[in-house]
């Protein structure tokens, strides 16, 4: 299995997160995805990757919540970065309405010039959209252009919403809120051809059931499957399958690690 999104260099793991990533990596997954927030995190998650070479792999991105007043100096960051080295993705970036809406402005400025480094340097796009699903689905109609793929991580968003996004190129990352009972994603995922699906636990944030309210880990992953195996009627192998080359695919995995 894939978890396709973690925060594993948070502080939330810095007692345990040798023993937390050999968990993971016993229970099946093979590789975990990092997003990168801002510049505070880079160091932390670089150093993981350089420890897991092999099952570690960063993206590059500004988080939509540490868009503020001076983010052309964070984008300046990730813009460097970007033309220093490989990364899986761009990401993760987007909309986030929820806590604060003061830097909507320049959240829409920062979701067109990554979007347009993610064409430049041909790499998904990883999308946050906190309360923010309809600017985003706007935003993405009004920037799309050849080459502009991704995901939309943690998607919750409704069955036409899901629709939209896959038209416009868009996988839909599934996670921990798939095993909530009013998750709302057992209207959704049946009716979504699991071609389109990858899996992601957001971890440390938004753990599956039956560790909710608990800090998430990327074996959690399992959790996941299973439950978006039982909204198909499939086994969980198959969906480790299918989801796995849906990841290979969207991120171009084999060809990072042989970079």
């Amino acid at each position: 299995m894939i978890d396709t999104h973690a925060h594993i260099y948070s502080d939330k793991f810095k007692e345990d997160i040798d023993k937390t990533l050999s968990q993971a990596f016993n229970n099946k997954v093979k590789h975990i995805l990092m997003p990168n927030i801002d510049h505070t995190s880079i160091d932390g998650m670089l150093e993981l990757e350089e420890k897991y070479p092999q099952q570690c792999l960063s993206m590059m991105g500004l988080h939509p919540c540490h868009v503020d007043a001076n983010f052309e100096k964070e984008l300046y960051i990730v813009e460097e970065w970007l033309n220093k080295r490989k990364f899986i993705a761009v990401g993760e970036m987007g909309m986030d309405l929820y806590w604060d809406k003061t830097f909507k402005e320049q959240q829409i400025e920062a979701f067109k010039i990554q979007a347009d480094w993610a064409v430049k340097h041909q790499l998904p796009l990883v999308i946050h959209a906190r309360d923010a699903m309809t600017e985003t689905i706007s935003l993405l109609e009004e920037i799309k252009q050849e080459g502009l793929f991704g995901v939309l991580h943690c998607f919750t968003g409704t069955l036409d919403e899901a629709r939209q996004l896959i038209d416009l190129g868009f996988h839909l990352g599934i996670g921990g809120v798939a095993t909530f009972k009013n998750g709302g994603l057992d209207k959704v995922i049946p009716h979504v051809d699991i071609k389109h699906l990858v899996l992601e636990t957001d971890s440390p944030y938004l753990a599956p059931k039956p560790f909710r309210g608990k800090r998430n880990e990327p074996e959690y992953t399992n959790y996941v499957c299973d439950k978006v195996a039982d909204f198909y009627g499939i086994s969980g192998s198959e969906v480790e399958e299918i989801t796995d080359r849906n990841a290979y695919e969207l991120f171009s995995i084999k060809e990072y690690l042989s970079k």
